[in-house]
């Protein structure tokens, strides 16, 4: 589920709706798509995700920079991209 939902992200510059709030969001792939970084910071607020997302031949590893797991799932599950 993670990795459908990182998907849904464009690579580069986007903006989305989390919680009510606008996020700017960059995502960039290196690895030739097997790793993910990105980053997303509300425009009104200090909130921020940050993440790491790596698929390797035995799992796929989701690496959140300094905060909750669970936070960085929140967001990527319910973030609504803006196109």
């Amino acid at each position: 589920m993670v990795y459908a939902s990182i998907k849904k992200i464009p690579e580069g510059y986007s903006e989305g709706i989390f919680n009510r709030n606008k996020y700017r969001i960059t995502k960039q792939i290196f690895n030739n798509g097997k790793s993910f970084k990105i980053y997303a910071k509300d425009l009104k607020g200090n909130d921020f995700i940050s993440l790491n997302y790596y698929i390797t031949e035995n799992k796929d590893l989701l690496k959140p920079c300094e905060m909750e797991e669970s936070k960085v799932i929140d967001f990527l599950e319910n973030v609504k991209i803006a196109l």
